[in-house]
């Protein structure tokens, strides 16, 4: 029942932070997003909640993982590195939808996923599978900086 009720934590956690980046970025996506220029590879607006969700239930069951199999000593260091990272991406969501920020956003972006390959490598010492399953959110956080770049440059 304790392994159950971390994974609910675990995942309920990336889901409120997701959930909060959301709060934050609703009115920019309705008023501000839509008047900038956007490059030809854009996602549509609808692509991003799903995927967004499939990822933080990834990213939880990946921190759920490593919690479970390792010794808290062990584990540690690894669940700091996801902590900093989950920061950064609602950090991300603040700076770039809510301060309207797209060029500081660029920063943050990039520390974001430094610290996301950063806990796959930590993660990777504990649990291969948990670090696999962080793969995708590297990939689309990479994407989202190429994206963000590209936001910045043509605005």
């Amino acid at each position: 029942m304790r392994k159950i009720l971390a994974l609910v934590f675990f995942v309920g956690l990336c889901l409120l932070v997701g959930a909060l980046g959301g709060w934050v970025t609703a009115t920019s996506v309705s008023d501000w997003y839509p008047t900038l220029n956007k490059p030809s590879f854009n996602p549509p607006n609808w692509l991003f909640g799903p995927v967004w969700t499939a990822l933080y239930v990834l990213m939880g069951i990946a921190a759920w993982r490593v919690w479970s199999t390792a010794w808290a000593d062990r584990a540690r260091g690894p669940l700091a590195l996801f902590a900093l990272q989950l920061a950064l991406n609602l950090g991300w969501s603040v700076v770039f939808f809510g301060l309207r920020a797209p060029g500081p956003a660029v920063v943050v972006i990039v520390a974001l996923e430094a610290a996301i390959l950063a806990t796959i490598l930590a993660f990777r010492r504990i649990d291969g599978l948990a670090a696999a399953l962080l793969v995708p959110y590297a990939l689309w956080v990479a994407f989202a900086t190429v994206l963000n770049v590209a936001v910045w440059r043509l605005n």
